[in-house]
């Protein structure tokens, strides 16, 4: 015997649930004929009838109440195994909401790195910076410079130091007195505090403004003045030649931090991309012979800020 179509019996199942084909109908969207079709149509190809219809009202058949009590057991199995199926695919998903910069620069070109070291996760990573919402957002981990202030319910894993420091195109001149300073708006204080550190002095200067971290970056390598950036953010263009260091980097007091509503360090993907980035950033910055004396480590039990 051929086994009726599926969505017969999800029909009939629906039906036999509500006691109603216009209920039914309503619950799966279709028409009160449609589903009385269905039902119809799977009662003459088991030749058994599975609803009395009396006064226009259903009544379950000792045939009909043997078949709902096994399609009501098959679909609760199916609907649950389709959840544990979509909440695996989900699993393999780590959303990263990372600043745009340290994304751009630094992140992204060491991205197929991480893919081919962990296969198994799929990064779906967003730009944004400062405060974030994990719920509304969708957010698994925040990679964030702690230069404001996040909920102290918050797991926070040190990544590294911040260190800064001047740079320009190869073969402009080097000196600061006389240069044109290259500022940007998300780091309104970036000279300012570079200067007092390193306590250097820069006289007769000129002064261009730009809206993002990144693109006074952008225009240090294009030529148009000096601007501060991250040693990380620059790793790559000091390797390559497009840009310089004249004065080195110093530490400037912030630090990258992975910020998560769950803790760090239970095995899941969480704490595996933390662990590749740490080792990433200390591979940097041993590569620029810059050190850092305390080596951040997966915290156990978590650090809560």
């Amino acid at each position: 015997m051929k086994t009726p179509p599926l969505n017969a019996f999800r029909y009939f199942d629906i039906a036999a649930q509500t006691e109603s084909f216009v209920r039914a109908a309503e619950h799966l969207h279709v028409t009160h004929g449609a589903v009385s079709r269905q039902v119809r149509l799977l009662e003459e190809s088991l030749g058994v009838a599975l609803f009395e219809r009396r006064n226009r009202a259903i009544f379950l058949t000792p045939a009909g109440r043997d078949l709902h009590a096994a399609t009501q057991s098959i679909f609760e199995q199916l609907q649950s195994a389709v959840q544990r199926v979509q909440q695996q695919e989900q699993d393999k998903v780590l959303v990263l909401s990372c600043e745009p910069t340290i994304a751009m620069r630094w992140l992204i070109p060491r991205l197929p790195g991480f893919h081919a070291a962990h296969p198994d996760i799929q990064l779906h990573l967003v730009a944004a910076g400062g405060p974030v919402d994990f719920a509304r957002g969708g957010i698994d981990l925040a990679l964030r410079r702690d230069d404001f202030h996040w909920d102290r319910q918050l797991h926070s894993l040190k990544i590294c130091d911040e260190w800064v420091g001047p740079v320009c195109r190869p073969g402009q001149d080097q000196r600061l007195d006389g240069q044109r300073l290259l500022h940007s708006r998300t780091r309104a204080d970036a000279w300012s505090s570079w200067l007092r550190l390193s306590k250097q002095h820069a006289r007769h200067t000129e002064r261009s403004d730009y809206e993002h971290f990144y693109l006074s970056i952008q225009a240090a390598s294009a030529g148009l003045g000096l601007a501060i950036a991250s040693a990380l953010m620059v790793r790559d263009e000091l390797d390559s030649g497009q840009l310089q260091a004249p004065f080195g980097f110093l530490r400037d007091g912030s630090a990258y931090h992975l910020l998560s509503p769950q803790p760090l360090q239970d095995g899941s993907q969480r704490q595996r991309f933390a662990q590749w980035v740490i080792n990433q950033c200390q591979a940097c910055l041993t590569h620029l012979g810059l050190t850092q004396n305390d080596e951040p480590a997966l915290p156990s039990p978590p650090q809560v800020r």
